[in-house]
């Protein structure tokens, strides 16, 4: 196949395997905190680095776009600088897409379950750190773990993005005020000293543990229930009425 935008071939192989991949269960499991200082921060300590590959291509990239914007629109020149700076721009996603595969692919080898927080890329991508967050890839990152796990016989989950899971101390689970960015370890008053990002790990393995299953392997959750005849009707007024759930505004 070929793709015009980038000027690239591709090739697709259709591969059987065997009916049974899961893999031989293991003890451990782990809450996954995702940031910007460093890409991972594993509750057991382990930090996985943020290599960061649109900021090192961001000097090639520039000078492509402004031989770009040299050439006149329309001409042949100006179609092949299109084509090599969104080269470029494929070649730091290829990039960023084969080194994810490589710590997801690890991280569930090692982990009988995986737990990380339902982050709001969306939102956070309209902030001051917008270039920053898509560079981090968080979302593709998560989503290998996700269909790794399903694939290999592993525990997947997602924690609740309100969760403090960084403001909480993991040792006494007092919920403390909010911190800047640049706060990078704290105290907390009953006595624990905590990096930030591990801290954070240690509560979301906590949050997601709690969430699936106690001690005892039952589950948490009460199961589904049949509403009452009189709360499973629509009243007439119901479309004109305005509700608010967490603090959005819905018509």
């Amino acid at each position: 196949m070929y793709c015009f935008t980038t000027g690239r071939y591709f090739a697709s192989f259709v591969v059987q395997t065997g009916e049974d991949e899961t893999l031989p269960p293991v003890d451990s499991e782990v809450g996954i905190d995702l940031g910007l200082t460093h890409f991972a921060v594993l509750s057991d300590g382990t930090k996985v680095a943020a290599p960061k590959f649109l900021r090192r291509a961001a000097r090639k990239l520039k000078r492509l776009q402004q031989d770009l914007s040299r050439k006149q629109k329309g001409s042949a020149n100006r179609k092949k600088a299109v084509t090599k700076v969104a080269r470029a721009h494929a070649r730091v996603a290829d990039t960023r897409r084969d080194w994810q595969h490589k710590p997801s692919t690890t991280i569930i080898r090692e982990n009988q379950a995986v737990y990380v927080e339902d982050l709001c890329v969306v939102g956070l991508g309209r902030t001051r750190l917008a270039k920053s967050v898509h560079d981090a890839g968080w979302a593709g990152f998560t989503s290998m773990v996700e269909y790794k796990a399903a694939r290999y016989g592993r525990t997947f989950g997602r924690v609740d993005r309100y969760f403090p899971s960084t403001r909480m101390c993991s040792a006494c689970g007092r919920i403390n005020d909010k911190m800047a960015l640049t706060v990078r370890s704290w105290d907390c008053p009953c006595g624990s000293h905590h990096d930030r990002d591990v801290n954070a790990a240690k509560n979301v393995l906590a949050a997601g543990q709690a969430d699936n299953g106690n001690d005892r392997g039952a589950h948490v959750r009460p199961g589904l229930v049949r509403a009452a005849r009189r709360e499973a009707v629509t009243h007439p007024d119901a479309a004109r009425s305005t509700r608010s759930v967490e603090r959005i505004s819905v018509l």
